[in-house]
């Protein structure tokens, strides 16, 4: 093969891959909820900063909209919860399930993104749900009380995607709320 066509596949190949990989449009990218601090270890190259803080971001925007394809952007095809709920199956299907559960009782349920730290393949994530349960949780119906409680994950990012979760949400607070337990 000469050079011209080895500089042709070359560049048809390198097209193809950018394709491929092609990130949200700046209108998408901009409704992804943007923390309110973000810290990040330096010396990281930014590039690979911005990958970890878009995975964040992205599962952020999931649990914000309940956008199932923000979760399967976000997520490792191995994603692996380290902090896994009894009943929650593991991989992207446990939070996909948590998801439209949750917002059966909270129809209104939103996410936004407080702090959020990257340091090395790590991010951590300071989130704050609100809503109003409408819906039903168990044998509950929702009088419209306000939802207002906090949650605190830790991501390990590889390929740009979210492979691991250990994460730690403020149930008293959420089911005192509810109404499953008395204040």
């Amino acid at each position: 093969m000469n050079n011209k066509k080895w500089i042709q596949a070359l560049t048809l190949t390198g097209l193809a891959a950018m394709l491929m990989n092609a990130p949200l449009t700046q209108a998408a990218e901009n409704k992804l909820p943007t923390p309110q601090h973000i810290a990040i270890n330096l010396p990281a190259a930014k590039i690979a900063a911005d990958a970890r803080v878009l995975a964040a971001r992205r599962y952020a925007a999931f649990w914000n909209s309940g956008d199932a394809q923000l979760a399967q952007q976000a997520l490792s095809p191995s994603f692996i919860d380290r902090t896994l709920p009894a009943g929650r199956p593991q991989g992207i299907d446990g939070p996909l399930q948590a998801s439209a559960g949750f917002r059966k009782a909270v129809p209104d349920l939103s996410a936004e993104v407080q702090d959020m730290t990257v340091a090395g393949d790590r991010v951590a994530v300071h989130l704050r749900f609100r809503g109003h349960f409408t819906g039903v949780f168990g044998t509950l119906q929702g009088k419209g009380q306000a939802i207002d409680f906090q949650a605190h994950d830790l991501y390990r990012i590889q390929d740009g995607k979210i492979a691991e979760n250990w994460h730690l949400e403020d149930n008293l607070t959420l089911m005192q709320q509810l109404g499953v337990i008395q204040q």
